[in-house]
Order: structure tokens, then C-alpha cells, then sequence
């Protein structure tokens, strides 16, 4: 096996000792610097590698930091003046995954690069650490680079705000396919409008 290959099983077991320490030491790391930071080299370089990135001219590789929980609802004295089914205050939750949230801050904050994949690094209490691998359109040697510049097309732009990364087609229901997944393609808003609207074959 090859040193990543190595890399990959020890993150695999993130509760052994050598693990645990790593982790610690890193958040401790991470709760002191920004939100965004911008670094040279992936925390996880295999990981980088399976979601696309490489070592070379026009890659960039973004950390950010996200708040873990669920968001609490902002209404004065836990008054929602509504029907039962919407009083909850506590217990509401973002349909969109974490990674998700941070590949479009990120998509936000540097709007000249393109997202291209995204990946956890760490977590603590309060935070979680992501690592967001961006392209960027307009250099050189991504735009000659057959593999990757189809980045380059303008349809991709912010193409994590519209749920075509990998996770955001997870939180859309695309990892499934079937006969079980036929109300959520090509997205669950086409579905419904697909199956309830009437269409007749002359205009009347």
C-alpha cells in the first residue's frame, strides 16, 4: 500500500489514542484562528485527492469553520401565533447538511473561484471544521487541463448554491436511485409540479 493508503486506514479509526490526541491538539488549533482560513497544504491530503484536488496552479484549499446544532427559533417569549404544528422553538433543523452550509459561505466569501468538493476535518462542542477545495476559472492551467475545465463553463457558476456538489445532491435525495427515488428527480419541486399539474393536448 502506498502512503495514502496508510493515511486513509488511520482515519479511518478516529477513536484510537493517536487519533484522539491529533484531534484534540488540532481543534484547540483551529478555535484560534479565523473562520476562513486560507492554507497551503490539505489537513487531509488523500481525502483532498479523492474529491478532486491536486497539486498544482489554480487549486485552492479553504477552511472554515461551521457552528454545530440545530438553530433556534427567533419568536418573543416563545410566541409563534400559529397553528400547534409550528410552535416548535428548539427543535428545528436545517434540511441542508453542514457541508453544505459551508461550501456556500465559502462560494459567498470568494466569489472568483468555483467549488469543487468539500470534506470534514474536525469537530469539537461547539464547531466543525470543513475543508472546501475551490477551482479557480480563470487561470491558465485550468482552462488547458481537459479533467478540470469543465469548471470553466459559466453553468457551473456557484454551482453550490444550487445543490450540485456531492453534498449538496445528498441532502437533494440524488444518492438514491429507482423506482424508490422517482419523486425527487430532477428535483423534488419538478416532481410534484410534474405529477399535479394537467396538460391537455390543444389549447383551449
Amino acid at each position: 500500500m502506498g502512503a495514502f493508503m496508510y493515511l486513509n486506514e488511520l482515519w479511518k479509526k478516529k477513536s484510537s489514542d493517536v487519533m484522539r490526541f491529533v484531534q484534540r491538539v488540532r481543534s484547540w488549533e483551529f478555535r484560534h484562528q479565523h473562520t476562513y482560513v486560507s492554507i497551503q497544504h490539505p489537513t487531509r491530503p488523500e481525502k483532498a485527492r479523492q474529491v478532486g484536488y491536486k497539486t498544482k496552479d489554480g487549486y485552492s484549499v479553504f477552511r472554515i469553520r461551521i457552528r454545530r446544532g440545530g438553530r433556534k427559533r427567533p419568536a418573543h417569549r416563545g410566541i409563534t401565533s400559529g397553528k400547534p404544528s409550528t410552535a416548535g422553538i428548539l427543535g428545528r433543523k436545517l434540511a441542508k447538511n453542514n457541508r453544505v452550509v459551508a461550501e456556500q459561505r465559502v462560494g459567498r466569501k470568494f466569489p472568483n473561484v468555483r467549488v469543487l468538493n468539500s470534506y470534514w476535518v474536525n469537530q469539537d462542542s461547539t464547531f466543525m471544521w470543513y475543508e472546501v477545495v475551490c477551482v479557480d476559472p480563470q487561470h491558465k492551467t485550468v482552462r488547458n487541463d481537459p479533467r478540470i475545465n469543465w469548471i470553466v463553463n459559466s453553468t457551473h457558476r456557484h454551482r453550490e448554491a444550487r445543490g450540485l456538489t456531492s453534498a449538496g445532491r445528498k441532502h437533494r435525495g440524488l444518492r438514491h436511485k429507482g423506482h424508490k427515488a422517482s419523486k425527487i428527480r430532477p428535483s423534488r419541486r419538478a416532481a410534484w409540479r410534474r405529477n399535479n399539474k394537467m396538460t391537455f393536448l390543444r389549447k383551449r
